[in-house]
């Protein structure tokens, strides 16, 4: 049987920062080290909960993860759990709506989304090569094919069957 935990990565670059948040900038975050995961998820859950056929997302640890903004996160968030994950809270920006980022309360650890680091004025992903993503994961269950050079799987990197 194959394990559904995702691969594990060295995570002691601390000194290395990533900050992130909504679209209209009333929530954010700062995550610190490198991603435990961060790959190109397919799951049917993140599928309809962001309306995409894929996203890009980082695992990091909690001691990692911060929030930032300066009013309370009751005024600037709300937080849901979805029946199936009742251990896996996710936050959204009450002004917004925008999906900042989820506390897996089983492995203590947060995911949060590639598309809402925090970009230069060219737009890019500031420091992009240590957060990329380095596989697609539940690929199985994909709306779209995606020609890479990725690995594709059917779970977690490493951990569940490789695709491609």
């Amino acid at each position: 049987m194959l394990n559904s935990s995702p691969q594990v990565f060295d995570n002691s670059d601390a000194s290395l920062v990533h900050r992130g948040g909504c679209f209209c900038g009333s929530a954010s975050y700062q995550v610190k080290g490198l991603p435990l995961l961060s790959a190109f998820c397919h799951c049917t859950l993140c599928q309809r909960l962001n309306a995409a056929a894929f996203i890009h997302t980082s695992h990091f640890p909690a001691s990692g993860f911060e929030w930032t903004h300066s009013n309370s996160e009751l005024d600037v968030l709300e937080s849901y759990a979805v029946a199936s994950k009742p251990w896996k809270m996710r936050w959204r920006c009450k002004k917004c709506g925008c999906t900042v980022a989820s506390h897996n309360t089983k492995l203590d650890k947060w995911s949060v989304w590639g598309a809402q680091f925090e970009r230069d004025e060219g737009g890019k992903i500031i420091g992009w090569d240590s957060i990329k993503p380095t596989a697609h994961i539940f690929y199985d269950t994909r709306l779209v094919d995606i020609h890479d050079d990725l690995s594709k799987w059917t779970g977690y990197e490493g951990t569940s069957a490789r695709l491609a």
